[in-house]
């Protein structure tokens, strides 16, 4: 009995060894699994800016995005702290533009006039004010540029009011309804600011949380399509429109 005893308990021992690798060879399997599904799931997520591109070449290249980017982290530091100082001096301490140029043209006055009368004085030569003149090439580049994105916002505000994509058009309404309302809320130099701030903090933010920013976005693009689709069907179809394909029949 002693016998057949062990070797019940030799057995039982054997099945639960089996039973545990198979347990534990199945979890590994499908660990595995759902590793190789991981990079689908991710590829499936699109872009919310296009998947070629990215969010260096978004801001445009160059020195302008590397600095938003904060690439050079003291040349960022420093542009952010200026435009902090103009807009706490300008707003927070209500100084006044015409004041401040002013006041700074006086200040240099005061300090070359006295320089230059004490170096008499100390039988030195007077220090050389330096000539200051605008290049002309920089100033015809930027109106050059200028010029051209006036003509493209122009050309796309053509196309919106040109009645081809209902769309375009009711996007262009809102996203105008939005900055006039944000615009009768701050005065100009605290939504320059406010702008400024976001573009030395949104890009960077999204450069390191990609992944999950497009999810979501992917995510509220699906509902937002889904909105509109109920919107087109109960409010925009039933719109009445002329006979245009009679028209061009005609």
């Amino acid at each position: 009995m002693a016998d057949q005893h062990k070797d019940d308990s030799l057995m039982e021992k054997v099945s639960e060894k089996i039973n545990s690798h198979d347990s534990s060879s199945s979890s590994s399997s499908s660990d595995s699994e759902d590793e190789k599904k991981k990079p689908s799931l991710k590829a499936k997520v699109n872009r919310f800016f296009g998947k070629e591109k990215s969010v260096h070449e978004l801001l445009g290249g160059g020195k302008l995005a590397d600095v938003f980017l904060w690439k050079d982290k003291k040349v960022s530091a420093g542009v952010l702290s200026v435009a902090t100082a103009i807009w706490v001096l300008f707003v927070v301490l209500e100084y006044h533009l015409l004041a401040f140029v002013c006041h700074g043209l006086m200040l240099g006055l005061v300090i070359v006039f006295l320089w230059s009368t004490a170096s008499t004085f100390i039988k030195k030569s007077p220090p050389q004010i330096p000539q200051v003149i605008i290049p002309e090439e920089p100033v015809r580049k930027f109106a050059s540029c200028l010029r051209v994105e006036i003509n493209r916002g122009f050309a796309v505000l053509r196309d919106i009011a040109s009645g081809k994509d209902l769309k375009k058009f009711l996007a262009a309404i809102a996203g105008l309804w939005a900055v006039s309302f944000v615009g009768s809320c701050f005065d100009f130099l605290t939504l320059l600011y406010t702008t400024t701030v976001l573009l030395f903090t949104v890009p960077i933010f999204y450069e390191k949380y990609q992944d999950k920013v497009d999810f979501y976005a992917e995510k509220a693009m699906v509902e937002l399509k889904k909105q509109y689709a109920v919107f087109d069907a109960k409010v925009l179809s039933k719109i009445p429109r002329g006979p245009l394909k009679d028209k061009k029949s005609d």
